[in-house]
Formats: C-alpha cells, structure tokens, sequence
C-alpha cells in the first residue's frame, strides 16, 4: 500500500509520521480518553482511549468534534488589551509579560484601596485547575472564590449534608433497583449510560423519575412523569406508600435517625391520590413504583447534578428524594447510596488528600464576609465557596463592601438567571480579567483577556472513581501563545503573593503534597501514558456509620435537620409550591398558561461550549423550544414555525420543535443560545431562598405564534 494511501487513511507508523498520543477530553465532566493522532504538531484524528475505564474506548458527538474544538478561528492566540468601549470586542495583543505587570499592579491597587475581598475570583468550565485558583484567591486575601457550581451540583450536595453530613454516590455496580431521578445519562455524559445498560443486562429495574421523554424513561420499567418542580412530593408520597405498607427499614429507622415521627407524621399528608393531584403521576404508578424500590433487596437513587434542586423550593425537594434512602436502609449499604470520601475536584475515590487544606490557605475568619453571606447564610456556613448568583446584586449596590475586580476563568454571564443583570455588573467593575479558549461574550466585556490551552495542548491530573489516575502531557503544540490555566495562576501567584511558598513550588509539588496522605506522586503515574489504576489502597467498607455515626449535629441521619431547625427553617423536607405555578400563581396562570423548565441536555452541546462548533451546531442551527404537539396545535404552531416564548419578565423568538419529549402544558428551552438566552426570561432573584440557586426549571410562559413567520430578527 502506497504512502499516500497509508497517510490519508491516517494509519500510524514511520512511514505515515503519524503518532498516536494519550489524552483526554474535558468538554465535558465525563474525562473520556482519547487517542490522538498527530502529525507534524497537528492532530489529525481523534478515537477513544480502549483503556479508560470510563469510557471504554467510546466518544460521544462533542469529543468526536475534538478537532474543530481545538482548531476552531475564535481561538484566542495572545494576552489581547481591550482598547475600545467594553462589549465592542475591539483589543491589542501585548505580551504575556505586559498582560501579567497590570493584572497584577491592577489587582494589587485595588486591594490597597477597598481591600483584598473586592476582588473575586471565578471560574467556570472546567474544574480540574479550581483547587490553584481558590488558595491564589485565599493566599491574596479574599473570601470571594466562586465557581458555575454556585448554580450547579453544590446545592444537592448541600441538601445531602442537610440530611446525612455527606455526600453520597449510587453503588451502580452492585444494585438491584435504580431510582434514577431526572439524569439523562446519554445526553449529560455518554459514557455513563453503559452503566445503565450493563445493569439492565443483569436484570436490575429501573425507575425513572423525570417530566421529560429520554432514552432512560423509554427502557424503564416505570416512568414516574411528573410536573417540572413537584420532586418533593413525589419523594414524599412514595415515602407514604412505604411507611404505611410497613415496607421502610425498622431497625436502621429506629437506631440510626432523627425526627422520623414527625416526619411520618407529615407524610400521612401525601397518600397516593393527593400526590397524583400535586404530581400529575398516577396514584397506582406511585404504589406500584414505592413498592419496587422498598422491597428490592438493594436500591440505589441517582440524583441529577442541578435538574431537582433548579428550583424555588429544590433544597428541600432534594431532601425529600434523599430521605428515602435512609427510610430503606440503603445508605452506605452494599448496591445502596455510598459514603465515598472526594479526593480531588468532587472525585469519589476513597483516597485520603490534603485538598481542603491546599486550597484553604487563609482561614475563613481571618478574611471578609463573603459575598452572598447576608442573603444566604446557610449556603456560606456549609460550602467552601461563596455564592455566585449573588454576586450581580453586591457588584450594583455596593453593599456591604464594593465589589470592583474580577480575575476569571471561562466566565459566562449566561451562566446567572437574569443574565443581562450580572451582564451590567461585569461592565460597572473598574477591572476586569477574563481567562478562555475562545473571544466570546464575557470576554468581550474584560479589560484583559488571556488565552487558555485545551486538554490537548496542556499537562493536568485526571482522576476517576474507579481509582484511576491519568497523567498527561501535551499532544500537541499550544495554539498560538496560548497557556495552561494553572501555568497562568502560578505567573500571577509569582507576582501577587510570593509568600506562598508551597503554590510557587509549581503543579506537580503541589499535587504530590496534596496526595501525601496516600503515597501517590505524580512521577509514578507518568509512567502511564493511557493511565493506571492505583493499587495497595485499602478498600473502602460499607455501613461506616456504625462505628462512626454520621457527621451531623444529632450523630444520626436526620429526616429533621437541626442545622435548618437552629436557622429558623423548616427542618422537616416540606414541600411547597415553586413559586410560579398554575397552584401557587392561578392569576398569572391565566396568562402564562404553560410552565417553562430550561437547561435539558442535548446530546450535541455542553451548555453553550458546541456552539462554535460547525458538526455540532449543524445539528441544531436554530435555538427552538420543546412544545408538545397538543399545545402547538391548540396555537396554531407549525413544526419550526417561529414564535415569541415569554414569561413576565421577557421574551425571546425561537423556532418550534413540536415533540412528545415534553407533556402537554410544559415547554422546555435549550440555554446559552447567543441570539435567543433562555437566561433573559428567569428574574435575577427568582431562587431558592436556602441555598440561592435559579428556578430554571419551574416557572411560567407563554409560547405565541409569530404571524409573519419571518425568522429570528
């Protein structure tokens, strides 16, 4: 076979030059393996990693997209200078030296005059360079690290504390019955959905709980289909149907918990007919899915990262759903809900680390009050982070402190409900960094903006659950002056806190010193390219609790949260209505008939991170909302007619995709389209007033005919 053909098949080799390099894809969190195909410093093929014990080789539509990711024309090359109105996207490229010098006399003057806490640090996608970027934040003086977990993931984790003092994670492995609760795996993070079906393949039954029509809800053996926001009651009704069939767990109710009277109590109040009402599932499709979870010989619930908790009422619609599984028995039980300690960036390994004291280099007391800490105190007592969806609000008024600088990384004002609201904050700010691969949006708004690598072109850990670690190097060259963030962190550091003297030390020490509780250095996992698996570790048992009790204020599992009881909250999980609803605003009903839940997946896209991408956003050109066929008719709506989808706070012109993936009286709206933010209609202070996060996921509208059908102007 001729060179020729050889090198345009791609086949590696000495002949062709063509190399095949080890690496992974961070579009998303999933971390798949890729095998990259290099030639002359270009990539020219990517294919799944056979040995990542995740994705097993496999990739989804974004990783296969790896190539226009990485070569896309709105990379960023250099450090750029904005030089005209902010917005405008007009900059000069200056030099990475230039770039650093007023990063840090600007950041640096600010401290002097209003302090180290009007200055905040943020970052956004991904999260493997987070644990630098917080203790640079703390080293530098200021309380105010945020995270996108500030409206993702951290909430549920917050109800879980609420209620068990940890964290837990389903035993997939090991269960007999999934309770799998408004998680589309193969559209969130494909590698996952294998788990689903290697479980089906061994007879486990599956319970999916969600108001939308996946690939999930189709293989289930009961699809519970409720209204977007009534996850509460859902949870709680179930939990009538197994207190009053005796089917709970006596003897782990009895020994192990707090309140469980009073909540049996409050329960009485959601037998099955009344939580149909609520719900809209049927009362027989309730028993009959309480039933199969209790009486499986082990279940296991699998929470979303945000879907129950993008809600005005989501805390204690998370608690409710997590109440179960201690009412079963199933917590830290073998095929249950486990007790696996994070090693590093929420990884549940088992591994014993030194991350929490890395990144907390400054004790909390010794610092400000930081931001969100008056409007959600519970949120700033429990997670290590302030909260970001109160930020806009500090930034316009100014109180309690000013808020004046911004070092980001990959921010997107999209991001926060309301977005055009923190949009105006980020342009009051007198300084402002933005970090990122590509010039978007945010970016345009900065003073400085500076050019990130992607996984291909940097050096990170990698660690997965399994207890399996990656080391990579880079496949290819940066684009352009382009820079790994944690190399941008550690210059910066270098500059605005050289007393740290464990942060200059650079990566690799870093790590080693966070790992050294375990034994692990990152020069023994180099020897790995694909990556390896971390052997002589101890297993990690089950059932810890009754040894050690549970680390609440009580010692027990607590269906009555003495945290929430000693702030004036409710300590049961009540449900109540979210705070627009066809029950709970009949009035506004009238004229919002239909209730908007925004931010499903889609397969193609990972918020708005694809839409630059041309094999991704081919796949959907047009931003569109889901509208069941009975409601387009009932309008007049033709399939991708265009229409005005409105809530009483604004309106945007989308596309109709008429489908059954949603029930009549719901509409649905991809998030972080440029042209059409499903952000815009959501009020910046419509949340949950415990934990502070959106109601993205219940809240009124309208979807009405345009009549001249003229496209999206």
């Amino acid at each position: 076979m001729s060179r020729e053909i050889l090198v345009k098949a791609k086949i590696p080799g000495a002949e062709t030059g063509i190399e095949v390099k080890k690496t992974i894809c961070l579009i998303c969190g999933a971390q798949c393996g890729i095998d990259a195909y290099v030639k002359d410093g270009s990539l020219v093929k990517v294919e799944g990693t056979a040995e990542n014990p995740v994705s097993r080789g496999t990739l989804c539509s974004k990783g296969a997209s790896s190539r226009q990711w990485i070569n896309n024309p709105e990379r960023v090359h250099t450090p750029l200078l904005r030089t005209g109105p902010r917005g405008s996207g007009r900059f000069m490229p200056i030099s990475w030296d230039e770039a650093f010098e007023r990063i840090a006399s600007g950041l640096t003057k600010i401290k002097e005059e209003s302090g180290p806490e009007s200055v905040v640090f943020f970052t956004g996608y991904p999260k493997w360079y987070r644990p630098f970027l917080k203790r640079l934040a703390h080293s530098f003086g200021s309380p105010n690290y945020f995270t996108e977990s500030g409206t993702c993931f951290l909430a549920t984790v917050m109800a879980n504390h609420l209620t068990y003092g940890t964290t837990l994670w389903p035993d997939l492995k090991e269960t007999k019955c999934i309770l799998n609760w408004c998680r589309n795996a193969p559209y969130s993070q494909a590698p996952g959905y294998a788990t689903y079906l290697n479980a089906a393949s061994r007879g486990v039954k599956l319970i999916d709980v969600g108001p939308l029509s996946t690939t999930l809800s189709a293989q289930a053996d009961i699809h519970l289909r409720l209204r977007p926001g009534t996850s509460g009651a859902l949870a709680l009704g179930l939990a009538h149907v197994i207190i009053e069939e005796n089917l709970y767990d006596r003897e782990f109710v009895e020994n192990w918990t707090l309140g469980f009277e009073e909540y049996r109590s409050y329960v009485q109040g959601f037998p099955p007919k009344t939580t149909e009402e609520i719900t809209g599932v049927p009362a027989e499709t309730i028993v009959k899915a309480a039933r199969l979870y209790a009486s499986s010989e082990s279940a296991s619930i699998v929470q979303s990262p945000s879907v129950t908790v993008h809600h005005t009422n989501g805390i204690q619609n998370h608690r409710a759903i997590t109440a179960l599984i201690g009412l079963t028995g199933n917590f830290d039980r073998k095929g249950g809900n486990r007790v696996i300690p994070e090693s590093y960036y929420h990884t549940p390994t088992g591994l014993k680390s030194r991350e929490a004291e890395f990144e907390q280099s400054r004790p909390w007391e010794e610092m400000a009050p930081r931001v969100g800490q008056d409007r959600y105190p519970l949120w700033c007592s429990m997670m290590d982070e302030a909260q970001a969806t109160a930020l806009p609000f500090q930034i316009q008024s100014g109180k309690p402190y000013p808020i004046r600088a911004m070092l980001g990384f990959a921010v997107n004002y999209r991001m926060w409900p309301g977005s055009d609201f923190m949009k105006e904050g980020l342009e009051k700010l007198d300084f402002f960094v933005d970090t990122d691969l590509f010039m978007t949006d945010t970016a345009k708004l900065a003073d400085i903006v500076l050019p990130s690598c992607s996984s291909f072109e940097r050096r990170q850990l990698t660690m997965y659950s399994p207890r399996y670690a990656v080391w990579t190097e880079p496949v290819i060259p940066p684009v352009g002056e382009s820079r790994s963030d944690v190399d941008i962190i550690l210059d910066l550091a270098r500059r605005l806190i050289p007393h740290d003297s464990l942060l200059l030390q650079g990566q690799e020490a870093c790590l080693d010193w966070i790992f050294e509780p375990s034994g692990i250095k990152m020069d023994d996992i180099k020897k790995h390219p694909a990556g390896c698996f971390l052997e002589n570790l101890p297993p990690i048992p089950y059932e810890k609790y009754r040894t050690s009790g549970f680390p609440t204020p009580s010692g027990k599992m607590e269906f009555t949260s003495l945290v929430l009881k000693n702030a004036g909250i409710d300590p049961l999980p009540v449900y109540r209505e979210p705070a627009q609803s066809p029950l709970s605003t009949p009035d506004l009903a009238k004229e919002y008939p239909l209730i908007l839940t925004t931010g499903a997946r889609l397969p193609m896209f990972m918020h708005s991170r694809m839409y630059r991408v041309p094999w991704a956003r081919n796949l959907r050109r047009d931003p569109m909302v889901d509208i069941n066929p009975r409601d387009a008719r009932a309008r007049g709506i033709p399939p991708e007619g265009w229409v005005m989808l409105a809530t009483p706070r604004e309106s945007i012109r989308v596309k109709a995709n008429i489908t059954e993936f949603v029930p009549p009286g719901v509409v649905n709206m991809y998030h972080g389209f440029p042209s059409a933010d499903a952000n815009t209609l959501i009020d910046p202070d419509y949340r949950d007033p415990i934990s502070g996060y959106p109601g993205f996921k219940s809240l009124l509208c309208q979807v009405i005919k345009i009549q001249d059908n003229g496209g999206n102007k």
